[in-house]
């Protein structure tokens, strides 16, 4: 019998030693059945509420192939936690005619599909409720509830035990002035585009040392994202304003703003960098001028967006390898040297030329037969 291995360990308090472990345990398993290991697949430091992982999917393809007819694992929540995906992943392999094994259920039926994926994904979102309690008794004492703002350096210290104490938070007074310089030039009347340039120009590094842009300054008013809506600088931690959810098509995190009802808020004036008046100034001005999503009725935000293009997200500046957008309804630009000043390149295509000169490229290229093929028969040609 020709069988795969699969093992995998998420990033929670887990280490890259566990992968080796599952395998050792497969391995053996296997050979004491006598049976043939073709391969095995792993996912390093990736969570199994997706199939969204290159292990797996690469195990699913070879198992379509009919490289081997058992795929053995130490349990099914190695394989995927999540309910739809492991059925789906059981229907997949049952048509492929490959079996599942796993060390913890044995060779796993329809009734382990029903009950094990119902416990895991359960123990998924009662994972989460931990999570989210915990978090939300750090955010009541004061404490950062994960992450941190520009403007503010985490504070390292540790207790008697030596165990060390999380969530404190101090002001970096030279990002401090960077803040209240963006605060002061937008009641002047500067563009984020503007300030995002000439911050850049001035050589003040941004969040994690990155460039400026205009969305890191401007953000979304009603989500509190942003350097201009970041409700810290004045002195007030707010917590629970965005819930995230996982898209079962793409496997992504996408917020949903919840009801200001859920918002767990708590003053920290010792955090304060903005102050009161600079901050009002800031919201009365955006007031006039900035969109509001809930204004427009409950129409979906994409739905107001442009029409995504043939090669939309694949076009890279040939100077500073920054991504080609739509800056007109038909010109592309480098998104780089309009909105952040970093890039020189002013140059711009039109779309349509754009995408009949790829298209034309990759028709001529795949229809003519291969070089090596060419070259191939013209020394079979000369032999004869």
């Amino acid at each position: 019998m020709k069988v795969a291995l699969y093992a995998r360990y998420s990033s929670d308090n887990q280490r890259d030693a566990s992968i080796e472990d599952q395998l050792r345990l497969c391995r053996l398993h296997a050979e004491k059945q006598g049976w043939t290991i073709i391969d095995s697949y792993t996912d390093r430091a990736i969570s199994g509420a997706s199939l969204l992982r290159p292990g797996i999917q690469e195990l699913i393809q070879d198992a379509t192939r009919g490289r081997f007819t058992i795929i053995v694992a130490e349990a099914m929540d190695r394989l995927s936690r999540d309910q739809e995906d492991i059925a789906g992943l059981f229907k997949r392999m049952t048509f492929a005619g490959v079996r599942i094994i796993t060390l913890s259920e044995g060779d796993v039926t329809h009734l382990h599909i029903g009950l094990k994926g119902t416990m895991n994904a359960l123990f998924l979102k009662d994972l989460a409720e931990k999570v989210r309690r915990g978090l939300r008794g750090r955010i009541e004492d004061g404490k950062s509830g994960g992450g941190n703002s520009y403007g503010y350096d985490v504070v390292r210290q540790f207790d008697a035990k030596g165990e060390r104490i999380r969530g404190d938070r101090t002001i970096n007074e030279e990002e401090a002035r960077t803040v209240r310089r963006i605060f002061t030039d937008y009641t002047r009347g500067k563009s984020s585009r503007t300030i995002a340039m000439e911050l850049n120009r001035d050589g003040v590094p941004g969040p994690q040392g990155r460039d400026w842009g205009p969305s890191t300054i401007h953000g979304n008013r009603e989500r509190g994202t942003g350097i201009l809506n970041n409700e810290m600088y004045v002195g007030r931690l707010v917590w629970n304003r965005l819930r995230y959810l996982k898209d079962p098509d793409s496997g992504k995190r996408v917020s949903r703003l919840n009801p200001e009802s859920e918002w767990v808020i708590q003053e920290v004036p010792e955090l304060r960098i903005v102050e009161q008046d600079l901050w009002d100034a800031v919201k009365a001005r955006q007031a006039e001028t900035t969109f509001s999503q809930p204004a427009r009725g409950n129409e979906a935000l994409s739905a107001q967006r442009r029409p995504r293009h043939l090669f939309a997200g694949l076009i890279r500046c040939g100077w500073c390898g920054g991504g080609y957008s739509m800056i007109s309804k038909d010109l592309l630009g480098c998104s780089t040297a309009r909105n952040k000043g970093t890039c020189d390149n002013r140059l711009n295509i039109r779309r349509d030329a754009l995408e009949a000169s790829v298209l034309s490229g990759l028709r001529t290229h795949l229809m003519e037969p291969d070089p090596k093929d060419r070259q191939c028969a013209s020394r079979a040609r000369r032999l004869v």
